[in-house]
């Protein structure tokens, strides 16, 4: 299988700050994912100033300030994206962000960017689809609140416009924040891939990491989880987090898991090869045989170690005879017999 991409959605849990967003650019790294991705936006040109908080925004942060508000806090502007690409950079880790309007696409683009992850809440966005379609690049398309209707549609625009089908990955998701267990619904995401013919992954939302680790084992081959610094930091999404332990505890689980899924060969491994003369049977003498003594099933009996004649050839052992005497419990040889 293709190794599992990892994406740590640092999002806008950086809360404006520029020092706190290096931070966990800085958990990132030690934590081994592929991918540390922001959210690009400019607030007047996404969120209508009449625009309210989704419930779990309310609860997070309180509803004495409108959505608009409240987002444009987090706003990183050109140069905020530039100091954090190069501090990326700097550390050895892939920067990676959400573009959230047109404009923020054509700043990504201008920054050199050439991978695009489409959020849940623009699979409907016509304009915004085509335009991150005519780019040719690869895309990631997160599916939160969609049919299959809605992915159908948008993947049209999308190939319409210029993408490849086989440069597109589709990550099943749900956008409550936490997502409770009972509506994580991990078997839509192979639904996905059986009807578009696409790539797979899983954008968590859930409490803890064990939700993902299942989307791998699967066979997600992009898994996408917020992360925070403390998950009591004020802002919206803080509590639906991982905290950094948890964040290296997810990637070393699905890079075990990765390794564990191997191959689709059914065949002994390296690492116990050695044990099939130890688990294995042998067939061995039962009792004391002389020599002529035409061999019956009364005569054998299988014991370790493996490493005689296999008890699969009983049938064309018996019948045989002795050559010369045989005591009990002897493992038996073809050379002893005629």
């Amino acid at each position: 299988m293709k190794k599992v991409l990892i994406i740590a959605e640092a999002g806008v849990n950086h809360n404006g700050s520029i020092e706190t967003a290096k931070k966990m650019i800085d958990v990132a790294v030690d934590a081994g994912v592929d991918f540390v991705k922001f959210q690009t936006f400019k607030t007047e040109l996404a969120i209508s100033r009449s625009a309210v908080k989704a419930d779990y925004q309310v609860s997070n942060t309180g509803n004495n300030e409108s959505q608009f508000d409240m987002v444009k806090k987090l706003e990183l502007d050109q140069e905020a994206h530039r100091i954090l690409i190069n501090y990326c950079e700097l550390k050895g880790i892939k920067f990676l962000s959400t573009a959230f309007d047109l404009v923020s696409i054509d700043l990504l683009v201008d920054l050199g960017i050439s991978l695009f992850k489409i959020p849940s809440g623009e699979v409907t966005n016509l304009p915004y689809l085509r335009k991150i379609g005519v780019l040719g690049f690869p895309i990631i398309l997160s599916t939160g609140m969609c049919d299959m209707g809605d992915i159908e549609s948008a993947l049209s625009v999308l190939i319409e416009a210029g993408a490849k089908r086989k440069d597109i990955t589709i990550l099943h998701c749900n956008t409550e924040y936490p997502t409770p267990m009972e509506d994580v619904n991990l078997n839509a995401m192979l639904s996905i891939g059986k009807e578009f013919e696409t790539d797979i992954g899983y954008s968590d939302h859930t409490l803890g990491i064990e939700v993902p680790i299942a989307a791998v084992a699967m066979g997600a081959i992009c898994i996408e989880k917020h992360f925070t610094l403390d998950c009591t930091m004020e802002g919206p999404d803080h509590v639906a987090s991982l905290e950094p332990n948890e964040l290296k505890s997810m990637v070393s689980a699905i890079r075990n898991i990765e390794s564990a899924l191997g191959s689709s060969r059914k065949e002994p491994s390296p690492s116990e090869t050695k044990n099939i003369a130890i688990a294995r049977k042998s067939i061995h003498t039962s009792r004391d045989l002389i020599s002529g003594h035409t061999l019956t099933s009364d005569d054998l009996i299988m014991k370790r170690p493996g490493d005689g004649i296999s008890p699969m050839n009983l049938d064309s052992i018996i019948g045989m005879k002795v050559k010369s005497g045989i005591v009990e419990d002897q493992k038996l040889k073809y050379s002893d017999l005629i």
